[in-house]
């Protein structure tokens, strides 16, 4: 049996964050009663066509996944449950805002399967919070973190963001250090850089010149920072934002970047599924009432079926997103060929440069492609 994932969306929050482009709104309560019924009945209907697969990762974000209520999020897992085939320990992971959770909400999440936590602290000052637009402060993240290890979560991923307006190499080791000072220290930690969104108000402020930022230098000089930081923290990296204490990695997400099946459910939602690439709608109306109609299949939208040529270079440039880059013998096995006869001058070329390295069954980037990793990974298009 083929294992696959569930994505599910929950596009709800309290306030859009300032740098924010992710399909998320404030709304009404009857808007979300509405809309979690019909992703209930998505959800619902999906697993027709998902019976020949084994679950055995499920990821509920948005949003902020928290801001409903916690029983709504149950209900939602408890008809996964019921309807689909889920692995005996799947991991199940819910994105948490702070200031949204709270020690009753994290035992409801804890008795419903949710087994893996995703904090959104992405600065433990005030400040930043504040000039990004977040809703809560440090010490409403602390009673969340403490909230969520008292009800008995030990997988807690934190979101850390740096090259903030005004950060400097220093300020960002601090929040570093912060991180790993919790305790218990968290599993996993995602620390990604500000990127400026057209359609945001940070854009509106910032703009393309990007002034008031810290420069490209000092981005890459705390990109490097945090690698070093939390290696000697006991992290390792295994993806290109993403590091993990032993045992910790994030099995959904290494789900997009193999390259290996997910199917999502609610406005937006993306899927990777039965050779096709597609999303759901992302008119919270016309969600609601096509849902509501059961006409599932025409919430999907931008249906793309993949050849072989897409898949292959799917293949490529997001695993190697991982460091330890792709498997050999798993592009053979997929696509009957081998790699270098499909990628060779591209692989030999990328080696002359020093930016690629081949060790045993895997090809991955260097610490210097890395720093220039959009670049290796265009060269992988066919």
């Amino acid at each position: 049996m083929n294992s696959l994932g569930i994505y599910i969306h929950i596009p709800f929050c309290i306030r859009k964050c300032l740098y924010c482009d992710f399909l998320s709104f404030p709304e009404r309560e009857d808007v979300r009663a509405l809309y979690l019924d019909c992703l209930k009945k998505e959800i619902s209907a999906g697993a027709i066509e998902c019976s020949d697969y084994e679950v055995d990762t499920v990821f509920i974000g948005g949003g902020t996944p928290t801001v409903v209520d916690p029983d709504a999020i149950a209900d939602i897992l408890g008809i996964i449950r019921e309807n689909y085939n889920l692995a005996k320990n799947p991991e199940i992971t819910i994105e948490c805002n702070p200031g949204t959770s709270d020690r009753k909400a994290f035992d409801i999440y804890l008795k419903a399967g949710i087994n893996r936590l995703s904090i959104g602290l992405q600065s433990p000052k005030d400040e930043e919070l504040r000039l990004l637009g977040r809703i809560h402060n440090r010490e409403q993240f602390e009673k969340c973190y403490k909230d969520a290890v008292s009800a008995g979560f030990s997988n807690i991923n934190i979101d850390l963001m740096s090259a903030l307006p005004g950060q400097t190499t220093d300020s960002w080791n601090e929040n570093l250090e912060y991180a790993c000072s919790l305790e218990p220290k968290p599993s996993h930690i995602s620390a990604y850089s500000l990127i400026i969104e057209e359609g945001t108000p940070f854009y509106e402020k910032y703009g393309e010149d990007a002034a008031g930022l810290p420069s490209e230098d000092d981005d890459r000089d705390m990109y490097h920072e945090t690698e070093a930081v939390l290696k000697t923290q006991g992290y390792h990296r295994y993806e290109i934002s993403n590091y993990a204490g032993e045992g910790f990695e994030c099995l959904h997400n290494r789900r997009y970047w193999e390259c290996k099946e997910y199917i999502g459910f609610g406005l937006g939602a993306a899927s990777f599924f039965d050779g096709k690439r597609f999303h759901n709608t992302r008119d919270m109306s016309e969600y609601t009432r096509l849902a509501g109609e059961g006409d599932f299949k025409a919430l999907r939208q931008e249906v793309e079926d993949l050849d072989e040529k897409a898949l292959m270079e799917e293949f490529m440039f997001m695993g190697l997103r991982l460091i330890e880059g792709v498997s050999v013998n798993e592009f053979e096995k997929r696509f009957g060929k081998k790699i270098h006869e499909v990628y060779g001058s591209v692989i030999a070329d990328l080696r002359e440069k020093q930016l690629l390295e081949i060790e045993e069954d895997h090809i991955r980037l260097t610490a210097k492609g890395l720093d220039v990793s959009n670049y290796c990974m265009a060269e992988f298009l066919l």
